[in-house]
């Protein structure tokens, strides 16, 4: 018999967000982020200097923090521009990866690609705090999109359905199932028979069920899954329901995959996104340290002692090689960099520093003529998943309703399928994302692309990957000496956090750093 247990382990395996939620929480993403408002720098030494490595996000506040509470303040930049991974990339722009290929952007103007960051959690506080207090305008990104498309070759004939549709299906059928379970006295804790009543009640509601709790086409569960016929007016304005897809190809399409996607913590609705490209969130930061900062400085070398901190770089278009010394140093450059400079930080730092990998993740930006997933598809925001190495594409939050171009993300690729787009050419890349694209709107992705662009965080010079991931044995092991003040150094970015790969965490990150690095200068 099955036991109570075992069957909601099993609605789990196949559901997959009570473990996804649990796994999430054990490795520090998915609770509530620690932000308590601006640190208490006050007291600070007068003259005291402070070199900051990397114009990230978290190098910035920590320049901006530090300079406000009174210490000089000095950053080196290893690119022309701030903001590291907080980036948009438009018309006009440039950019080479790692093996020298160049790609000019030609996006139309007012359309852009976010290589990094794309959307802004509404529980990230120190972030939308900062948005706020240096002007950064915001608008909602549009999350969760019941009319996008989910796909996987080996459902449904290998043809894209609606996620409604499949999602719909799912839920219909795990609620028939369990409401069987409860009739046949399957769950090994009792239940009174008001409880059954209640649970029964909650299924058939939550699964679109009929009255003998099975999951049909009716009008019931059309107004879950969509209609064949929506309703209308005059002769014909009764509305016709859609027949639900085998419950075979519903589990083969992996569909529970993209709906605990939209449970996870870090993604539920609502979200953010900046007007004008999630690179106005560098920009704005930029502004308050602009005078701060030493752009085209490749760190080679850092070297710490009683008298300081020694910094040395060279300028990236002359090769000239600079010291520039300081009391303390908050280094903010990405671990896979970190780890090839030459320094004399503690051995079990060093150690930390070399130990967390970082992902890959590829990015494609395309331009098509006209905005068709919105006027032939009605879909306005929101994202289509693949089984296919594009993994999704996502339709833009901004323009709507208008004509002319827009730009949708034609890729967000991890794991094999982003190490296989990122060893292509950037054309390659277009041409596989334009491939795999065609899926979900046969007849018009080809016909209406103009341009894109494609960036393979791999092949980003100054990252050499996505971001920081730890698992929970490198995090007990390491985690705790990487983020500790060393001496007169200590390290800020998302990989000193507990909310890798978001901005939020390497604010937080920054913020706590700095705090610490002040308590060791005032002990000093």
């Amino acid at each position: 018999m099955t036991t109570r247990r075992q069957l909601l382990t099993a609605i789990g395996m196949m559901g997959g967000t009570a473990a996804l939620y649990q796994a999430m929480t054990t490795m520090g993403h998915a609770s509530e982020t620690q932000y308590k408002g601006a640190p208490d720098l006050s007291g600070a030494r007068s003259g005291a200097s402070v070199l900051v490595l990397g114009s990230g996000l978290a190098g910035m506040l920590a320049a901006y923090e530090l300079s406000k509470a009174g210490y000089k303040v000095r950053i080196l930049e290893y690119q022309n521009r701030a903001g590291g991974r907080n980036w948009s990339l438009y018309g006009g722009d440039t950019y080479t990866e790692l093996g020298g290929a160049t790609q000019k952007v030609g996006f139309a103007q007012g359309h852009y690609l976010n290589p990094g960051p794309w959307r802004i959690p509404h529980h990230h506080r120190t972030l939308l705090h900062y948005c706020k207090a240096f002007g950064v305008a915001l608008e909602p990104f549009i999350q969760f999109n019941h009319s996008g498309y989910v796909h996987n070759a080996d459902a449904f004939g290998g043809k894209p359905v609606r996620y409604r549709e499949a999602a719909a299906d799912f839920e219909g059928n795990v609620a028939e199932l369990l409401g069987k379970a409860i009739d046949q006295k399957a769950l090994d804790a009792q239940l009174t028979s008001e409880d059954k009543d209640k649970l029964k009640e909650a299924l058939r509601g939550w699964g679109m069920l009929d009255q003998d709790m099975k999951y049909k086409a009716n009008l019931f569960s059309a107004e879950h899954r969509g209609y064949d016929r929506p309703p209308g007016g005059g002769v014909d304005g009764a509305p016709i329901a859609s027949q639900p897809f085998p419950f075979r190809d519903v589990v083969s399409s992996q569909i529970w995959k993209n709906m605990a996607f939209f449970m996870n913590h870090e993604m539920q609705t609502t979200m953010f996104q900046p007007v004008g490209g999630m690179g106005m969130i560098g920009k704005a930061f930029a502004r308050q340290v602009q005078t701060m900062i030493t752009f085209n400085a490749k760190v080679t070398k850092i070297h710490q002692d009683k008298a300081g901190v020694t910094v040395t770089y060279a300028d990236t278009a002359s090769g000239s090689v600079t010291e520039a010394t300081s009391d303390y140093c908050v280094c903010a450059i990405p671990l896979g960099v970190l780890n090839q400079i030459e320094n004399n930080l503690a051995p079990a730092k060093k150690s930390a520093i070399a130990a967390v990998p970082y992902s890959n993740s590829v990015k494609i930006g395309l331009q098509m003529a006209r905005r068709f997933w919105e006027t032939d598809d009605y879909i306005y925001g929101g994202h289509s998943f693949t089984s296919q190495d594009i993994a999704l594409i996502s339709y833009p939050n901004y323009h709507l309703f208008e004509d002319g171009p827009g730009v949708l993300l034609g890729a967000f690729a991890s794991g094999a399928g982003a190490y296989r787009l990122a060893g292509m050419t950037p054309e390659q890349r277009i041409e596989a994302a334009l491939a795999q694209g065609s899926v979900f709107h046969p007849g018009t992705y080809r016909k209406e692309f103009q341009t894109g662009a494609s960036v393979a965080w791999s092949r980003v010079p100054w990252t050499m990957g996505c971001c920081a991931r730890w698992n929970e044995e490198t995090r007990k092991t390491h985690y705790q000496e990487l983020v500790k003040v060393d001496d007169r150094v200590v390290l800020a970015g998302e990989h000193a956090s507990y909310v890798g790969c978001w901005m939020e965490g390497a604010l937080l990150s920054s913020l706590d750093a700095i705090s610490r690095l002040h308590k060791r200068a005032l002990e000093a």
